[in-house]
């Protein structure tokens, strides 16, 4: 079976979750780099009342917190009162399990 992405797991996780999401993480073909909505925001998922912008990795959690912390871009997205987290996912060694590890920065 292949290997799940930190993106597809959570987009998993937020549809059992009752989310309406979207992938805003866009491939640049020219640049041959991947371009994040407003700079951090890899997924958009909204229910009643919420918009959830989820910036989802593997590993390097903390430099995806100074990332985000360092964009000129985040006190707006604050302002609009969007929850803004980084989906942290982890294998574990003992049970095999992906583990998920949530920091909110809104």
């Amino acid at each position: 079976m292949a290997k799940e992405s930190p993106t597809t797991r959570s987009l998993a996780l937020l549809r059992e979750q009752g989310y309406t999401v979207a992938v805003v993480e866009k491939w640049n073909p020219h640049a041959r780099i991947r371009q994040d909505l407003f700079g951090f925001i890899d997924i958009l998922a909204i229910k009643r009342g919420e918009t959830l912008a989820v910036q989802a990795t593997a590993a390097g959690v903390s430099a995806r917190l100074k990332k985000i912390n360092d964009s000129e871009l985040l006190p707006k997205v604050r302002e609009a009162g969007w929850t803004i987290q980084i989906w942290g996912w982890t294998k574990s060694a003992k049970t095999g399990k992906y583990v998920l590890r949530v920091i909110d920065i809104s």
